[in-house]
């Protein structure tokens, strides 16, 4: 699970300095073709087992979910700070707790829903609605976190019941053909550092979501969402190292707020039952 947070960490940075070269569109196109690439490279050998589903509508829906929490994020990154962003994006452990006690009959108690309530609080820490310094761009990782939450529970659904590359080869293939539609009316040629970027979108986001699909095949949705608050470490590291973004107070307050929320909730559901 860290390994697949920290591929995506490094996808995210890599988006923040590509989508000013050639826009969000194309950066999508990149991680989603690239990643259609990767897969039928590695997977030629066994083509016609590894594209044979049981759950044809929930692979629909994974890769609708999972494109749609990489538009949302990759919009927030060309507009907000990537601190920020993965600072809010974070309150997805929250939610999938939720969603794990609505959608796979794990128990909802209080405790859950105070962890849920304080979260927003925390959320809403950062994003200040009313404020001067409040950009609506700011909405755009809380739809990123409702999305990926989605995704994430809908593959704990699938679990070990079929192939990790099989999920991989569905959305990167309903990612391909949806972007590629979209692509022509965004696309300007790329400098070679945009081709670059774009094969590391590719590289970063197909090794992320590899790791993704394991943790989550093995391994509880509310078990293994309090890891994803490593992500904000590494996005202030990388915030800092690569763009001299330094989180302001009320961001490190608000994160704080969404992660001990969460942490509180996975420690008193896990080892106080």
């Amino acid at each position: 699970m860290i390994i697949a947070i920290c591929s995506f960490s490094l996808m995210d940075v890599t988006v923040k300095a590509l989508a000013p070269i050639v826009g969000t569109i194309p950066a999508l196109w990149a991680r989603y073709t690239g990643q259609m690439v990767i897969v039928l490279v590695l997977i030629s050998p066994h083509l016609r087992q590894t594209v044979r589903t049981e759950f044809p509508v929930l692979q629909l829906a994974r890769s609708v979910l999972l494109m749609g929490a990489t538009a949302f994020f990759f919009l927030a990154l060309s507009r907000i700070p990537l601190t920020d962003a993965a600072a809010l994006m974070s309150i997805n452990p929250v939610i999938i707790t939720l969603g794990a006690a609505l959608f796979l009959g794990e128990r909802l108690g209080p405790r859950r829903v105070t962890g849920i309530f304080v979260a927003l609080c925390g959320a809403l820490i950062i994003i200040r609605p009313g404020s001067d310094v409040f950009s609506p761009a700011a909405l755009y990782p809380l739809a990123a976190a409702l999305c990926y939450s989605s995704y994430a529970l809908l593959t704990r659904r699938v679990g070990d019941r079929e192939s990790v590359w099989t999920s991989l080869f569905y959305t990167g293939l309903v990612g391909t053909l949806l972007l590629s539609v979209a692509v022509p009316f965004a696309w300007t040629p790329p400098p070679l550092e945009g081709w670059l970027l774009m094969g590391l979108v590719a590289l970063f986001g197909t090794g992320g979501q590899l790791f993704l699909i394991r943790a989550f095949s093995a391994g509880e949705a509310s078990m293994l969402a309090p890891y994803s608050y490593v992500g904000l470490i590494f996005a202030a590291v990388w915030g800092v190292v690569f763009f001299s973004e330094w989180p302001d107070g009320w961001t490190v307050c608000g994160a704080l707020v969404i992660a001990l929320a969460g942490l509180y909730v996975w420690y008193r559901e896990t080892y106080r039952r």
